[in-house]
């Protein structure tokens, strides 16, 4: 049943991304805390880490994906791109303009960035070639 590979693979999807959000509220915490860091600065550069961690373990576990990095790193790269502008515009709105605490306001984006990375990396990334076995 296609609708149960697409369940299994979304909670595979949140199970890594929750290895990569680590990462990346990790490195976020740590430079606006420690460092005093701009929140969107900070929270960009947290991406990048999540994204990478991402990379590497929907590319084996989640998608189980035959394809080449070279094909998948740059279209996961660009999905990372559109999410990391999401992830920062949103940050930019809760703390800079509206005032919200950093971590509420990266709670939210979090949220909205994992809907749009599952569905273009489920369609578009890793998807599989009609026709190939």
């Amino acid at each position: 049943m296609p609708e149960m590979r697409t369940v299994r693979q979304f909670l595979a999807f949140t199970g890594v991304g929750a290895v990569g959000t680590a990462g990346h509220y990790l490195t976020l915490i740590l430079l606006v805390e420690a460092l005093q860091w701009d929140p969107v600065l900070s929270t960009s550069l947290g991406f990048v880490v999540g994204a990478l961690i991402n990379y590497i373990l929907n590319y084996k576990y989640t998608f189980s994906s035959n394809k080449s990095h070279h094909e998948t790193l740059f279209r996961f790269l660009l999905v990372a791109v559109f999410g990391a502008l999401i992830n920062s515009g949103i940050m930019y709105l809760g703390t800079t303009l509206w005032s919200v605490n950093y971590l509420l306001t990266q709670i939210v984006a979090t949220g909205v960035v994992l809907i749009q990375n599952f569905t273009l990396n489920k369609l578009w990334t890793f998807a599989e070639r009609e026709g190939l076995s």
